[in-house]
């Protein structure tokens, strides 16, 4: 007999809002970003975003801090802050 699970697909934020517990996040810097789109390829959470203008957006709602974004960028735009 086989059984039929539901799949599961990563979508935003399926791991929930990151809450208050994040202690730091990261922060673009625009001037220095040559859009390679590193951070938006490596990030687990599906947080970084890229706008009309192609521009990386991060969406802090569901950022968990964990800065990969930050240490895929080759040209350092992306640090990480304390809240």
């Amino acid at each position: 007999m086989a059984y039929s699970l539901p799949l599961s697909k990563p979508s935003i934020g399926a791991s929930g809002l990151t809450g208050y517990w994040r202690l730091r996040r990261p922060s673009v810097s625009y001037d220095k970003c040559i859009k390679c789109y590193l951070c938006w390829l490596y990030c687990p959470d599906s947080t970084v975003d890229i706008n009309e203008r192609g521009d990386v957006v991060i969406d802090y709602k569901y950022c968990k801090g964990c800065g990969i974004c930050s240490n895929v960028c080759p040209v350092k735009a992306i640090v990480m802050v304390d809240e």
